[in-house]
C-alpha cells in the first residue's frame, strides 16, 4: 500500500467522490484504471490527454493537480491501492490525538488492502470525538471507538466496490450504516 504524500494528491483523491460515512470519517475514493484512465466522479480523465479548455471555464472546475495534469499522471504506479488520512486540528486539538487516529486509519486500512480497488482513498476526519466521554488524548476508549468505526468505513467500502459501484458519490442515505443483519452497529455516542 502507497501512502498519499502531496497536496495535488489529495485534491484529486477527494475529487474523485464520497464511498462511505460513518459518524465521524468519510472515505474518498479516485478509481486508477490500468489503461491510464483515472474515474472522478463519473468522469473519465484519460491520462497524458488533456481536453480543451473551453475559453469561459471557471477556476472551481479546473483540475485539482493544475491545468492540463491528468488525476492518474499523479500517482506513478497506478496498480496500487493508495491512503491518505486527513485530521484536520480543527475537530481533533491535540497532536497526540491526531497522530494516534492517523496511526488507526493507516493500521486498518492496512488490513482491507486486498480487498479494496486500485484507487487512491483518503480517510477525512469530519467530527470530533467527544473529549467528556474520551477525556485522555490516547485513551483505550478512543482507540477502539476509532478502530471500530474505522472497521466499518472500510468494511462498507470494500463491499461496495465489491458490486461494481465503488466509484464516485453516493445516494439519499449513503452509507450512514448497512442495513444488513450481518453489519456491526457501531456508535461512538455516549448512551
Amino acid at each position: 500500500m502507497q501512502r498519499l504524500k502531496t497536496r495535488p494528491q489529495f485534491q484529486a483523491a477527494m475529487a474523485g467522490g464520497t464511498v462511505s460515512r460513518t459518524a465521524h470519517f468519510a472515505l474518498h475514493r479516485l478509481v486508477l484504471g490500468a489503461d491510464g484512465t483515472a474515474t472522478t466522479g463519473g468522469a473519465v480523465v484519460a491520462s497524458g490527454a488533456s481536453a480543451p479548455a473551453a475559453p469561459a471555464q471557471p477556476a472551481a472546475s479546473a483540475s485539482p493537480a493544475g491545468p492540463g495534469v491528468s488525476p492518474q499522471a499523479l500517482f506513478a504506479m497506478a496498480d496500487e491501492v493508495w491512503l491518505g488520512a486527513m485530521v484536520p486540528k480543527r475537530w481533533a486539538r491535540r497532536a497526540v490525538t491526531r497522530n494516534t487516529i492517523k496511526r488507526q486509519i493507516y493500521t486498518v486500512g492496512a488490513t482491507f488492502e486486498a480487498r479494496l480497488p486500485q484507487a487512491a482513498h483518503v480517510v477525512r476526519l469530519r467530527s470530533t470525538f467527544d473529549r467528556k466521554q474520551f477525556i485522555s488524548a490516547t485513551s483505550d476508549q478512543l482507540k477502539e471507538a476509532v478502530r471500530a468505526e474505522l472497521l466499518q468505513l472500510f468494511g462498507y467500502a470494500a463491499r461496495r466496490s465489491g458490486t461494481g459501484t465503488g466509484q464516485g458519490g453516493e445516494g439519499k442515505g449513503g452509507s450512514r450504516s448497512d442495513k444488513s443483519p450481518s453489519a456491526p452497529r457501531v456508535s461512538a455516542v455516549a448512551p
